[in-house]
């Protein structure tokens, strides 16, 4: 009897507990909650890098973060007329490559592109800028803010500002621009010579309208050329990343782990137009010495080599019986150019500049870009074997020395753009006497009347125009409007623009 008992209060104590935990995962019975902190663990989480020293160091982004992103802010550009104005040309946008000419380079599915396009309407880009100054100048890229009537600043205390456009670099798509600001924290340069592929790097800037936004990766390369500038003089030798670049990074920083400027990012390598493992950025030194040339002399003041060159690689090197396999090869020189002048030939291999070993045509054009007309440096050439020195003086586009300065600045600011005299030679060959060349329109009269860039003004209500100063003298005084007359580079067609003024 005492068995049958036993067993009846096994049972019956099994079928309450059965029933204690169905109402109890079932939501009848009273659940309690309970969230665990992990604030107590004994040990921080931590990767290590080497110092200068090569002694292992906590590696630690927060406190670059904290003295950078003070330094960086978004830029609203905007131009009503900007888009209307380029699809009724058929001339691409400013921020991507036409796609015939892409698909020359490129296939369809891997595309180097400007990340700018975060523009919440038409005619309105949004991007980024690096403050490089107390006076209130402001680094960004040329694409950013090119052809903006109004540009707008803010920072990321949130302090709003109108910008005024300094000046323009498309070669390096690089621009300048400054607001009227106090107690602004400064970005500080470093020697981009110094940068290591495998180094630590952050990228700061503001995607997809996501202000202040920090990613963190490594330089991938250096001296990368991608061919994305669309300029005849054009400059590139990026540092490449794969630090997270998207839409409205264009103009910000790319910066060590000590908080200096390492670059300016300007671009990516994309199928989608977002970031797919490659980023490029403009080194510092090069935005460091067009940055001095836009605030000194209004342009850029470039020096010119005068050859021909291209990479040297082994497929060439067999061709030409050439017996090594790095520099970069001399196909030509410009006859009373630098290069012929100190005795450079056709066929030579430019292996240094100033002691610096060349290996890349980006390289040499890096180098070359960060020195002005009548400079001189000293070029390592093998000619046949036989290692020679050169002392080159630079020229200008010009042919000559001369530092120029932007011609008649109060002119350029009524027209909204930069005005150049055509030299002699070029007028020559264009079949003209002389004229007005118009690049870079940015606003103003020219774009009102629906004026493009490259276009040479040969006269004004008849009268010749054969310099900036004949221009500014028939423009003077006028009060209702003229009519300018003039071609456009490959053509011999006149044509004529109302000028209200």
């Amino acid at each position: 009897m005492r068995k049958y008992v036993l067993i009846s209060a096994i049972t019956a104590l099994f079928v309450s507990a059965s029933f204690a935990l169905a109402a109890y995962f079932l939501g009848f019975g009273e659940r309690k909650f309970r969230i665990e902190h992990a604030s107590d663990l004994p040990v921080k989480g931590a990767m290590y890098t080497r110092d200068a020293n090569g002694d292992l160091v906590p590696l630690d982004f927060t406190a670059t973060a904290e003295n950078v992103i003070h330094a960086v802010v978004h830029i609203k550009s905007t131009s009503g007329a900007m888009v209307d104005r380029m699809y009724r040309e058929g001339a691409p946008p400013p921020d991507m490559f036409g796609d015939d000419f892409l698909d020359r380079f490129f296939p369809p599915e891997f595309r180097y592109r400007y990340p700018p396009e975060g523009g919440p309407s038409p005619g309105v880009g949004t991007g980024s800028g690096v403050i490089i100054g107390q006076e209130g100048y402001i680094v960004t890229n040329n694409h950013v803010v090119a052809n903006a009537e109004d540009i707008e600043v803010t920072l990321n205390d949130n302090r709003t500002f109108k910008a005024k456009l300094i000046g323009t670099d498309p070669t390096t798509d690089l621009a300048v621009i400054q607001v009227e600001a106090s107690d602004l924290k400064v970005l500080p340069f470093m020697n981009s010579d110094e940068v290591k592929v495998g180094e630590w790097v952050m990228a700061v800037g503001n995607p997809f309208n996501l202000n202040s936004t920090i990613t963190a990766g490594i330089v991938s390369a250096k001296a990368r050329n991608i061919n994305i500038l669309r300029d005849s003089f054009a400059v590139e030798s990026f540092i490449q990343t794969d630090a997270a670049i998207n839409p409205g990074n264009s103009g910000g920083a790319l910066v060590d782990l000590n908080g200096r400027l390492m670059g300016i990012n300007t671009a990516i390598a994309s199928p989608t137009g977002s970031y797919s493992g490659y980023g490029f950025a403009i080194p510092a030194n090069i935005v460091k010495k067009v940055v001095e040339d836009i605030i000194e002399f209004g342009e850029v003041q470039r020096g010119f080599i005068g050859a021909m060159i291209r990479n040297l690689d082994n497929d060439l090197a067999r061709e030409l019986g050439i017996g090594i396999t790095r520099g970069v090869y001399v196909d030509g020189v410009v006859e009373d150019g630098a290069a012929d002048k100190a005795g450079i030939q056709k066929g030579d291999v430019i292996v240094a500049i100033a002691g610096n070993q060349v290996n890349t045509s980006s390289e040499l054009l890096e180098m070359i870009a960060r020195h002005r007309p009548g400079d001189r440096l000293r070029i390592t050439v093998n000619r046949k074997g036989t290692t020679k020195e050169f002392d080159v003086v630079l020229k200008n586009r010009q042919g000559n020395t001369a530092r120029l300065r932007q011609e008649n600045k109060p002119l350029s600011d009524l027209l909204g753009a930069e005005l150049t005299t055509i030299p002699s030679a070029e007028a020559q060959d264009l079949g003209i006497e002389g004229g007005v060349k118009v690049s870079r329109i940015r606003g103003g009269k020219l774009r009102e009347a629906n004026v493009r860039d490259g276009f040479i003004i040969t006269g004004v209500d008849s009268n010749p125009v054969k310099s900036v100063v004949d221009l500014d003298r028939l423009l003077k005084g006028q009060k209702k409007g003229v009519l300018l007359e003039g071609i456009y580079e490959g053509s011999r067609r006149l044509h004529f623009y109302g000028l209200g003024l």
